[in-house]
């Protein structure tokens, strides 16, 4: 099972086992159906949605066969992740670009270690051989995501990228 993190359980809501998730997943619209699984906390228990809803800034979700608050007590806290294997989204998750090469000109400077979230878009942390850099995850900046030839090509600036 090849299993995403998209966000986490903080707490219940009402007495009928509806429960909050705390989420900024890019997918989640295509994730949060009905008839669609989840698996959350530490033994990924896998459970199915029954009903999906947004409520001020949460993913309100109740499970299939669940309709007690009590029945979902213990879930709060927990992570929610989803099987990638399940789905076919339209576009990039951060998650494959972790660990794909950085090329500059054709040359390659490193490669991505993880994505950083920030307010206003994600920033790639690309390790070279010297340090870390930070590079906005735009496309002024990356031009071109290559998952076949696990590469990303970047565009520098002055100071962007400097190994001095």
């Amino acid at each position: 099972m090849n299993l995403i993190y998209i966000g986490d359980i903080v707490n219940t809501h009402g007495i009928k086992g509806e429960v909050r998730i705390l989420s900024d997943f890019k997918y989640k619209k295509d994730v949060f159906k009905k008839g669609n699984y989840v698996y959350v906390g530490y033994d990924k228990d896998k459970l199915k949605l029954n009903s999906y809803r947004v409520h001020k800034n949460f993913d309100m979700v109740t499970f299939e066969g669940i309709n007690n608050i009590n029945d979902v007590l213990m879930y709060k806290g927990d992570h929610v992740y989803i099987n990638r294997d399940e789905y076919n989204f339209d576009g990039i998750l951060y998650e494959d670009v972790v660990g794909l090469d950085v090329l500059v000109d054709n040359n390659k400077i490193g490669e991505v270690e993880s994505i950083m979230k920030s307010s206003a878009h994600p920033i790639l942390v690309i390790k070279t051989s010297k340090k870390k850099h930070l590079v906005p995850f735009i496309d002024e900046f990356v031009k071109n995501v290559d998952l076949d030839k696990k590469e990303v090509i970047i565009e520098v600036i002055d100071g962007l990228i400097d190994e001095d």
